[in-house]
């Protein structure tokens, strides 16, 4: 099979490897669609270190390929994802609610890659697969399945570290894909304000379909001080820091009232220098703030309670994607979100559907591949085919929030 590795160089690129093998409790997936997240791209920089060669990706669909021989409910063929993050349920750390801890260990259920093979490959290996292993509902495309693996977990999550009661206020620092995903928590959620804190317009117009209230321009004045304004001076409820910064981290404390919740979900490992809290918003440590950090929940049935809120309409987060490429052009993709070209937020990565070499393996691995495709087709693709930039969705909803 062919696998998207970052090599021990530091560069990016496709090999092959074997397909691997189940065992007992485990299950082994044919991936039919995934996503970058800027995740790996702090891997590649070295944010945290893998072995050489090892897979990158936590973001994949796709269909039991096999299965160990102690999984039940799961069938070979059947449609299924896995969230970014595969906690065991069973040590003393997930019987406590910390599932991403897993093991006892920080980030411990973050499994893909650092601890092993990643699922950005033609077939990946899933452990504690009857936990982790979510069927797809009929009704939802792999598209929009992709989304609840990571990106509406780990931004669900720091709404619900938020703490928020109907009316509320809160602000949602950065909103890439994660702080548009919490941002779409927060309403979710009853926020009675939702301001959302970026200076890039088509992010600025998804902030507002998905919910936020007012944008503040951090390029166009005081972040704090145009909070502060907007509350009368009282400072919001909560504050989510969805970036990794500490220029954001800091202006949390700054925002949230006495008493307030400060929810973390942005990676920052890529700055060595320890996060600072500014100690007068902080009361000198007596303000009653309390703070909150997080990572995506894992598990069946996160999955499943993220598939009904869109199965129902509730949610709807493939907006979020701008691009769409096939797996034959993931360094191009990864290229892309590394760099933050052409306006880039999430790209769809589509496996066996484009390039002569993904034609040949799509149409004598799966029929059902083959009308999946026929089935994008048909909405079109643009000029440059599995690689477009989807420019005129995003302007149609641009126009709609105007």
């Amino acid at each position: 099979m062919r696998a998207f590795v970052l090599r021990g160089n530091g560069e990016v690129g496709i090999m092959e490897k074997a397909v691997p093998e189940p065992g007992p409790n485990d299950a082994v997936v044919r991936t039919t669609a995934a996503m970058v997240c800027t995740t790996d791209v702090h891997t590649k920089r070295g944010a945290m270190t893998v072995a050489p060669d090892v897979t990158l990706g936590h973001e994949a669909v796709g269909v039991v390929h096999a299965l160990g021989e102690a999984v039940d409910g799961l069938d070979v063929g059947q449609r299924v994802a896995v969230s970014g993050v595969t906690p065991c349920f069973e040590c003393e750390t997930c019987q406590r609610g910390f599932t991403s801890q897993c093991g006892g260990v920080i980030l411990g259920a973050a499994r893909f890659t650092t601890r092993g093979d990643g699922n950005m490959a033609e077939y990946f290996l899933v452990g504690h697969a009857r936990a982790n292993l979510a069927p797809i509902p009929d009704e939802l495309s792999d598209h929009q399945a992709l989304y609840a693996t990571d990106m509406l977990s780990t931004g669900f999550v720091a709404a619900e570290h938020a703490g928020l009661d109907f009316g509320e206020t809160v602000a949602v620092f950065a909103q890439g894909a994660v702080g548009l995903s919490a941002t779409i928590g927060c309403r979710l959620r009853g926020a009675g304000l939702i301001i959302a804190v970026e200076s890039l317009p088509p992010r600025q117009e998804l902030a507002r379909h998905f919910g936020a209230d007012v944008i503040v321009d951090h390029t166009r004045c005081d972040p704090v001080a145009r909070i502060m304004e907007l509350t009368d001076g009282q400072g919001v409820d909560a504050a989510i820091e969805a970036l990794g910064s500490r220029r954001t981290w800091e202006a949390t404390f700054r925002v949230t009232k006495p008493g307030g919740r400060i929810s973390n979900v942005g990676y920052h490992g890529e700055d060595p220098e320890p996060l600072e809290i500014p100690l007068e918003p902080f009361g000198y440590g007596m303000s009653d703030k309390q703070v909150y950090a997080g990572l995506n929940r894992g598990g069946r049935d996160w999955l499943n309670r993220i598939f009904r809120l869109m199965r129902t309409g509730k949610v709807d987060p493939t907006p979020m994607t701008t691009h769409e490429f096939g797996f034959d052009d993931i360094v191009k993709a990864f290229r892309m979100m590394e760099f933050k070209e052409d306006g880039i937020i999430k790209p769809l990565i589509h496996f066996g559907r484009c390039g002569p070499r993904g034609w040949v393996r799509g149409f004598l691995g799966a029929l059902g591949a083959l009308g999946a495709w026929v089935g994008v087709r048909g909405r079109g693709r643009g000029r440059s085919g599995c690689d477009r930039r989807r420019s005129a969705k995003l302007g149609a909803y641009a126009r709609r929030v105007e």
